[in-house]
């Protein structure tokens, strides 16, 4: 079993010394073997390097997706707060126009009235004028014919009931 904290560096597995015994390993293939090993280091050892910056890269990656899907979602609840109040406010005004607009129908339908009333004294006034003017026509016509009656009646009385010629052709009417 490995200790944790044992960390082997290829300059380790180059530089250890196994030390010499009597028949012991192939001093060649060892160091054949330290070097297959060392070079295996150095070739984990880059993509542990490459793994860890890639790691760092997407660690940033992702807060910046985390940054941007919480400014999404601010942004969305917002909008959310917005349309809630837009909606509001637009309730309010189309009450308040419709409020004005129901105050300026029944000012002009008062106004209307009002303009009815007067019309009709007017035509009250001048229908009492007409009957006015009717009456006094009426009576001068009246007098006009009776001053004709007269007038014919004395013309009669002084001519020996002769008969004017305008008169005949008033009965012919």
């Amino acid at each position: 079993m490995m200790d944790e904290t044992f960390h082997l560096t290829p300059m380790d597995a180059r530089r250890y010394d196994f030390g010499r015994a009597l028949r012991g390993y192939d001093p060649e293939r060892v160091d054949q073997f330290r070097e297959q090993v060392a070079e295996e280091l150095e070739r984990l050892t880059r993509v542990n390097q490459e793994l860890e910056s890639k790691a760092k890269g997407f660690h940033e990656q992702l807060r910046a997706f985390r940054e941007r899907d919480k400014a999404i979602n601010d942004a969305l609840i917002s909008a959310q707060q917005l349309r809630g109040e837009i909606h509001e406010q637009a309730e309010r005004e189309g009450q308040l126009v419709l409020r004005e607009a129901r105050a300026e129908g029944d000012r002009m339908i008062e106004e209307a009235r009002a303009e009815v009333r007067r019309l009709e004294e007017q035509l009250n006034a001048m229908e009492r004028t007409r009957r006015g003017y009717i009456a006094q026509i009426r009576v001068l016509v009246e007098r006009q014919l009776a001053e004709l009656n007269a007038a014919e009646s004395a013309d009669q009385a002084s001519a020996g009931r002769a008969t004017p010629s305008w008169q005949g052709s008033l009965d012919k009417e």
